[in-house]
């Protein structure tokens, strides 16, 4: 299954600008790999592109219906201190997922890099919003390079 999965990484703050062109490029990406065989996308649930790339899936399932959208969630709280629309935004999303796992049942210290490194060992491929060299998708990045996956960064 590894090899027929994509997931996602990326920035919270995606610049209101460059918004509608990154959802282009990310779009175009993830058809890309749907022609190439790919059926399952796992996403971190985090705001900003995790997010965008989460309702991008939801989106082409109706076009796509056999593609799967897995958010990997790091914590059962992940939510909990976003404002009323995000978390709003953050439940629908859940629902709509094929799968829903939980990395931590609580959060730690360590419970997002360990969101991220199950993301990557389950995938070949890592479609990236990488604008800076630093932070946790930077991290996430390094990461699925050392493992060999493909790197798609749409930045």
């Amino acid at each position: 299954m590894r090899n027929k999965t994509a997931c996602f990484t990326g920035h919270r703050n995606i610049p209101a600008a460059h918004y509608a062109s990154i959802n282009r490029r990310l779009m175009e990406a993830i058809i890309s790999l749907i022609h190439r065989g790919y059926r399952f996308f796992g996403a971190g649930g985090a705001l900003g592109f995790d997010t965008m790339a989460a309702q991008a899936v939801i989106a082409l399932k109706t076009q796509y219906p056999h593609i799967r959208l897995i958010l990997a969630l790091p914590c059962i709280s992940q939510a909990n201190c976003w404002n009323a629309h995000d978390q709003a935004v953050y439940e629908v999303m859940k629902a709509q997922a094929d799968k829903v796992v939980f990395t931590s049942a609580e959060y730690t210290r360590g419970c997002m890099h360990k969101r991220n490194r199950h993301l990557v060992d389950n995938s070949s491929i890592c479609i990236c919003y990488l604008t800076a060299s630093t932070g946790g998708t930077a991290y996430t990045v390094d990461y699925a390079r050392k493992k060999e996956l493909e790197i798609i960064n749409i930045a």
